[in-house]
C-alpha cells in the first residue's frame, strides 16, 4: 500500500526568523512536528475517509477560496522552497545580523555575564541564563487523517505582502549567550573586572609606598657596598676567599735504619769524593773514597791517567769543599791509584770490609758521580763472584791492560762511577767499581758507552787494600808471578805455556817459580786451586788475586796426560 510520502526531501532551514520573537544565534533544531505528522497519500485522504480541515491554517493550505483577494500575495508560493527562506522571497523579512558564537572547549570555564555592550554598541543588562533544554520534546497533538502533508516552517500566519502595513518592530534584547562573551565589545569593556576603589583615590598611599621602597633600596645598596668592600679587602690581603690546603703526612720522618739504603748512604756519602782530572790532551771525571785521616784517597788508575805527569787533579767532597790532589802511586795491572789531598781536616775514612765473605745475592750500594752527577746512590745485589775480566788495552802494547777477578753486581754503574765504593749493608767497602759491560763493545773500564745494562764489575777490596798499602808505602805495587810466558793466541781450553819466550828465549824462566814446580814449554794449565781455567787471561786473573809467596795447586796436561803440582808465587814490580 502506498503510504503517500513525498518523494522529495523537505528543505529545513535553521535561521528563518519568526515575527515577534527574539533572534537567537544558537542553531535551531528542526521541529519534531514535521517528522511526527502521520503520512498521507497523494490525494490527501487516507483509508478512503474524507478529512475535515482542522488545526491551524498554513500558507500551503491557503487557496483562493479561503484567502481574501486583497490578502493574497502577488506571487504564488515557491513550490521548490527556494532558499534562503523557503517562501515568497521578496516579501520575507530580512533576518537580523548574526555573529559567530565561539564554542569553548569542553571543561573551559566561561566568565560570568556582565553588563556590557552588544555587537552594535548598545548597553545591555545581564540576562538570566537560559533554562536547559528538555531531555525529550513535548508530544504533539494528533492530526486527523487526510490532512495534506505540507507543514510550514514558520507560525501559521500568512506572509504579508510588501505593501501591507507592517507592524512596528520593537527592539529585542540580545541573546543571553551574547551577554556572556562579546568579542566585538571587548575593546569597550573588559571581560573581567577587578572590584576596587576608583583610580586616583589612593594616590597618597602610593606616594608613601614609593618613598618607602626608595629608602629601602638605598639602605640595601649601602649594606651591599659595605659587605663588598670588606670582601674585596679580605681577598686583596689573603689572596682569595679560600686557600687550597692539600692533606699531608705530618709525621716526623725520623732516622732510617742503618742497614737500609738511606741509612747506608747517609753513613757513606761523607767519605766519597768526586775527582776532576785534566791533562794536556784529555780530561775526565771519576770517583774515589777516603782511606785515612792523612788524606789518602783510593780510585782507579784510568781515572787519573789523563793527568799524566803534569796534569791537575781536583777533589770535591760531598759537602762541596774542594782541594787539589796529587798522585801517590798507580798500577795499570790492577787498575788502581792513590791520590792525596793536603791541608784538609775533618776527613772521615770509609771502613773496609772483607770481600772473601761476600755471598751471591747480598745487597750492595754503589756510590759515585755518573756523568759528573756527584753523590749518586744506586742499589742492587752481588750477581756473581770471581768474574775474570780484562780492561784497558787502548795503548795496543798490553801495558795498560788490567786483570781483575771481579765481583759482579746489578747495581747501576755508569761512566763516572769508576773508583767509587761498593758497600755492604754495614756501609763497609767490599769493592771498587771499575768496569761495566756495554751492550755493544763488551767489557770496558768506563768508556763512553750508553750506560749500565745491569752488568757492573768491582775490584774486590781485599785485592784493593793490598795494592793501596803498597802504593802508599812504596809508590809501587808488586804482582805475583809464576815465571812462564803464555801463548795468548791459543784457542783451546786452558792456558798454554808458549814454546818460546820473548827474544827467542825459553818460555819458562830459569830458576823461576814455574821451573821449580816442573812446568815445561807446551804444557796446558787447566786448574788453579781447584778452579777451572779456560784461557791465558783467566790464569793471569787467578794469579793476580793472590799475594806474592802464596802457594797454588795446579793441574795441567802434557802429551795427553794429566799432571798436578804445587807452585809458590814469585813477585814482580808493576807499573
Amino acid at each position: 500500500m502506498d503510504d503517500g510520502k513525498p518523494t522529495e526531501p523537505k528543505a529545513k532551514w535553521w535561521s528563518r526568523p519568526t515575527a515577534g520573537r527574539s533572534t537567537s544565534t544558537a542553531p535551531q533544531e528542526p521541529s519534531p512536528v514535521e517528522d511526527a505528522v502521520p503520512p498521507v497519500d497523494a490525494t490527501g485522504a487516507g483509508d478512503g475517509a474524507e478529512a475535515e480541515p482542522e488545526g491551524p491554517v498554513t500558507a500551503e493550505t491557503l487557496t483562493a477560496e479561503t484567502v481574501p483577494q486583497a490578502a493574497r500575495p502577488l506571487h504564488e508560493p515557491d513550490q521548490y522552497s527556494t532558499p534562503p527562506y523557503g517562501g515568497p522571497g521578496p516579501w520575507a523579512p530580512a533576518p537580523p545580523v548574526q555573529r559567530p558564537v565561539p564554542t569553548p572547549a569542553h571543561g573551559t570555564p566561561v566568565p560570568p555575564p556582565y553588563a556590557g555592550t552588544n555587537g552594535a554598541g548598545i548597553t545591555t543588562a545581564p540576562a538570566p541564563a537560559p533554562a536547559p533544554p528538555a531531555a525529550f520534546p513535548p508530544p504533539l497533538p494528533q492530526q486527523p487523517q487526510g490532512r495534506p502533508q505540507h507543514q510550514p516552517q514558520q507560525a501559521a500566519q500568512p506572509q504579508q505582502p510588501q505593501h501591507s502595513q507592517p507592524h512596528p518592530q520593537q527592539p529585542q534584547p540580545p541573546s543571553p549567550q551574547w551577554l556572556q562573551y562579546d568579542p566585538w565589545g571587548a575593546p569597550r569593556q573588559p571581560l573581567i573586572t577587578n572590584p576596587g576603589p576608583p583610580l586616583g583615590t589612593d594616590g597618597g598611599r602610593r606616594k608613601n609606598r614609593r618613598g618607602s621602597v626608595l629608602v629601602g633600596a638605598l639602605l640595601l645598596a649601602l649594606v651591599a657596598g659595605g659587605i663588598g668592600g670588606g670582601m674585596g679587602a679580605y681577598i686583596e690581603r689573603n689572596g682569595g676567599l679560600t686557600q687550597v690546603e692539600l692533606p699531608q703526612d705530618e709525621r716526623n720522618g725520623g732516622g732510617r735504619a742503618p742497614d737500609s739504603v738511606a741509612g747506608i748512604a747517609a753513613s757513606a756519602l761523607p767519605s766519597v769524593v768526586t775527582l776532576h782530572v785534566s791533562g794536556s790532551t784529555e780530561s775526565g771525571t771519576g770517583t774515589g773514597f777516603v782511606l785515612d785521616n792523612k788524606g789518602h784517597i783510593l780510585t782507579n788508575n784510568h781515572v787519573v791517567a789523563p793527568a799524566g805527569s803534569s796534569g791537575e787533579i781536583t777533589v770535591t767532597f760531598s759537602g762541596g769543599e774542594t782541594a787539589n790532589a796529587e798522585v801517590v802511586g798507580k798500577d795499570s795491572g790492577y787498575d788502581l791509584a792513590v791520590v792525596k789531598v793536603s791541608g784538609v781536616s775533618g776527613l772521615k775514612p770509609l771502613p773496609l770490609g772483607n770481600s772473601d765473605n761476600v755471598q751471591v745475592g747480598d745487597p750492595v750500594v754503589a756510590i759515585g758521580a755518573p756523568f759528573d752527577l756527584s753523590n749518586t746512590v744506586t742499589s742492587g745485589i752481588i750477581s756473581a763472584k770471581d768474574r775474570p775480566i780484562t780492561a784497558g788495552g787502548e795503548k795496543g802494547d798490553g801495558s795498560d791492560i788490567s786483570y781483575v777477578d771481579a765481583l759482579q753486581t746489578d747495581a747501576p754503574i755508569n761512566p763516572g762511577n769508576s773508583g767509587g765504593p761498593l758497600v755492604d749493608t754495614d756501609a763497609h767497602v767490599i769493592g771498587i767499581n771499575s768496569a761495566i759491560r756495554a751492550a755493544d763493545s763488551g767489557s770496558t773500564t768506563e768508556g763512553g758507552q750508553a750506560g749500565s745494562i745491569g752488568l757492573g764489575f768491582a775490584i774486590p777490596i781485599n785485592q784493593g787494600k793490598r795494592v793501596a798499602e803498597e802504593l802508599i808505602n812504596t809508590g809501587k805495587a808488586t804482582h805475583p808471578v809464576i815465571g812462564v810466558t803464555l801463548d795468548m793466541k791459543y784457542t783451546g781450553d786452558g792456558a798454554k805455556v808458549g814454546e818460546k819466550g820473548a827474544d827467542g828465549k825459553s818460555s819458562v824462566t830459569p830458576d823461576g817459580p814455574g821451573a821449580k814446580a816442573g812446568i815445561e814449554p807446551g804444557d796446558i794449565i787447566t786448574e788453579v786451586d781447584g778452579a777451572r781455567v779456560h784461557s791465558g787471561e783467566e790464569l793471569i786473573v787467578k794469579i793476580r788475586s793472590h799475594r806474592p809467596g802464596d802457594r797454588l795447586d795446579l793441574r795441567l796436561t802434557r802429551g795427553g796426560k794429566d799432571l798436578t803440582m804445587t807452585l809458590t808465587l814469585g813477585s814482580a814490580t808493576g807499573t
